[in-house]
């Protein structure tokens, strides 16, 4: 059992990069994404309202499967060899529109007052959303954020179907070549600990920083 732990302390590596690095990605874009939503513009609205519409209507597991199987076939250009690479597009792209709505519900939960005073005070939209609103939205972000971080963490079980060798994949591998369920013991206990270091990581944050108390 002692040969267990070292692919699965790597599969812990490409779980925890994967994860962190795409929701980090996924954040930046979401800001972009909810400005769009709640903007007033036609254009950049419809296009980021349909964003996070189709990313959040359809499985992560497809949007997967699509980005690694299904562009090369649209163009020989667009093919990702790159498993880690392909994970990391899909991933972002998927945290980012829930990540966007986070974002806009953040927003839009400050009081209206802080934008009449901001305009009162000559501010631009955008320097109200850059030094006013959003600064404050920031402290209401760490609860829902630290969710969709813990959820995605769970998810990035899914990249073992392109061959990516994250905890789920390794547990496999070893499950194959030993012809022993045992392993998926170790994996869980694994994916446990990962789960509580980061919860409790958020976890303080959270009350650090929050809003919530």
């Amino acid at each position: 059992m002692l040969s267990w732990i070292p692919p699965l302390l790597d599969g812990a590596r490409i779980t925890i990069s994967l994860t962190v690095v795409s929701v980090c990605a996924g954040l930046v874009l979401s800001l972009f994404l909810a400005l769009g939503k709640i903007s007033k513009k036609a254009v950049p609205n419809r296009f980021c309202s349909a964003y996070i519409f189709f990313f959040r209507g359809t499985p992560l597991l497809m949007q997967l499967y699509f980005i690694y199987y299904g562009l090369p076939q649209i163009h020989p250009a667009l093919t990702i060899n790159d498993r880690f690479l392909a994970a990391f597009i899909a991933f972002s792209l998927n945290s980012a529109a829930y990540c966007a709505e986070i974002i806009r519900a953040a927003i839009q939960s400050i009081d209206k007052g802080q934008f009449e005073a901001s305009r009162a005070l000559g501010l631009t939209y955008g320097q109200t959303m850059r030094l006013v609103i959003i600064p404050q939205s920031i402290r209401r972000l760490i609860p829902p954020v630290g969710n969709e971080f813990i959820m995605m963490l769970k998810d990035a079980s899914l990249v073992s179907i392109i061959a990516l060798t994250d905890i789920t994949k390794a547990t496999r591998s070893i499950s194959s070549s030993t012809a022993s369920a045992m392993v998926y013991i170790p994996a869980m206990i694994l994916y446990l600990i990962i789960t509580a270091v980061f919860s409790v990581v958020f976890h303080r944050l959270e009350k650090r920083y929050s809003v919530y108390e």
